[in-house]
């Protein structure tokens, strides 16, 4: 399943999985737990010759369904077990992956691997972490990834999916719905390397959402609202996330153009996280390793508003971005990027790390396929202390954001500028709805005025509330 298990998540525990039946022949036996799986890629790579390795096996079941007008227009269910292995010779480095578990196809992929490590150009940053580095308190967090109540039946979701269709289309002003749908899915992952480490993590997800349409022929407009959970229990009704997609469909209806110019404008909660997504990609250690990015100077320097920092922390229980240790085996754990402002550090695995003459901060993430790459995980902006509607009666006039498309962003210069829609506000209260207008900036700049509201949604992995950000230019008519 491929499309699930597109980056590792790794965490402490494990759920094993039997692969093959007990009366076949123990020289042809596919190993019957994921564990199994991937000590049989260390014990191939060794015996086709490699130095080291790392090898990464994922298994999980995904269901989706759609509804239009009431009746079921779409099921999928799929179930697999993905397989990567990474061997390294030397300073060489080579990754293969596959669906096939078979002892003889392993052992193949081995020997490929080993191959092509033998021809790939030498690398002084690529290797495993050392042994005394690798996280070892298997069983010391509780991060709740999984909800152990019964896999919802396909008939269940669809349920879900005609009751968010029907709250969507019961608000007036709806005409039709684009999409109405429900999914679940539950994954297990497992990695291990050849100098000791091993773990895993079992995790599901819950999700239901509606995109509705109103009005008609050219002026039709369309919204959506959406929900994902870990546990189905923290789900929210269908009938609210319908509601709330029809209410903002309307809402949309009749948009006109402001004036071209410069004005305050407010990032809605629903894509203010967004904004921190740039600065986090700015301090990605890969962007500075490179040197391609617009923050490559900004360590120790002011990068946000005095009084505002920004937190990351892997391990909030039912948080999608929680997790034990990362994908090279190191643990991670709570850090302060921004500092009361100031810009603290990057965010490393191993190999940029290395480049950097730093020690990684336990930010790998990795897939079957692919090498490890930092990422963040958690964090959260500080909130302010006033509500969006206080920020609005604020700025007087402007912009509020609620959707987003396209992007021009330039990581070298952090020039940013992107297509919008929201409502205008005037007097502090909103006029009209907006479309088809672009605002631009540039980061360094829009994130050091950033003004908090208080209205972050807690349960998210970016717990970011609305922003406000004065002077930024619209082009409208």
């Amino acid at each position: 399943m491929r499309k699930t298990h597109a980056r590792l998540l790794a965490f402490a525990g494990v759920k094993h999985y039997l692969l093959a039946s007990d009366n076949e022949d123990a020289m042809t036996r596919t190993p019957n737990s994921l564990s199994d799986l991937t000590q049989h890629m260390l014990d191939a790579a060794k015996a086709a010759g490699a130095d080291q390795a790392d090898a990464v096996a994922a298994q999980g079941t995904s269901v989706s369904i759609d509804v239009r007008n009431g009746a079921l227009e779409h099921a999928e269910r799929s179930e697999g077990v993905d397989i990567g292995l990474r061997v390294f010779i030397g300073q060489r480095s080579a990754i293969v992956s596959g669906s096939d578990v078979r002892p003889d196809t392993i052992a193949t992929m081995a020997e490929r691997a080993v191959a092509m490590a033998k021809e790939a150009p030498e690398d002084p940053y690529t290797g495993l972490a050392d042994a005394s580095e690798l996280f070892q308190a298997h069983d010391t967090l509780n991060l709740e990834m999984a909800d152990d109540t019964p896999e919802p039946t396909a008939a269940e979701l669809e349920e879900d999916a005609r009751r968010a269709e029907a709250a969507a289309m019961a608000v007036a002003g709806v005409t039709q719905i684009d999409a109405a749908a429900a999914g679940y899915s539950a994954s297990d992952v497992f990695m291990a390397t050849s100098n000791g480490f091993a773990g895993g993590v079992a995790y599901t997800g819950r999700s239901t959402s509606a995109v509705a349409i109103a009005g008609e022929g050219t002026g039709m407009e369309r919204d959506y609202d959406a929900d994902t959970r870990i546990f189905q229990a923290d789900l929210r009704s269908p009938e609210e996330i319908g509601a709330q997609a029809g209410a903002r469909a309307v809402e949309r209806l009749n948009p006109q153009k402001p004036k071209t110019g410069s004005y305050p404008i407010i990032f809605d909660e629903r894509i203010s996280s967004s904004l921190i997504g740039h600065l986090l990609a700015a301090t990605n250690g890969a962007m500075i390793a490179r040197g391609s990015s617009w923050a490559k100077d900004l360590l120790g320097e002011q990068v946000l508003p005095n009084g505002l920092s920004l937190i990351e922390d892997p391990h909030r229980p039912r948080v999608n971005g929680s997790r034990a240790f990362d994908g090279e085996g190191l643990a991670t754990s709570k850090r302060v990027i921004v500092d009361n402002g100031v810009l603290t550090g990057w965010t490393l695995d191993l190999a940029s790390a290395r480049k950097l003459g730093l020690q990684s901060t336990g930010n790998a993430t990795r897939g079957v396929s692919s090498a490890p790459s930092p990422s963040s995980w958690n964090v959260s902006l500080t909130r302010g202390q006033k509500t969006k509607e206080d920020l609005m009666r604020d700025m007087g006039r402007g912009l509020l954001i609620t959707s987003m498309i396209g992007s021009t962003i330039n990581p070298n210069t952090g020039d940013y500028s992107r297509g919008a829609s929201g409502f205008w506000i005037e007097n502090g209260e909103i006029a009209y709805a907006v479309s088809e207008l672009t605002v631009a900036g540039n980061l360094r700049d829009m994130l050091k005025r950033i003004v908090p509201a208080n209205d972050a949604r807690t349960y998210l992995s970016r717990v970011v509330p609305s922003l406000l950000i004065e002077g930024m230019t619209l082009a409208g008519s």
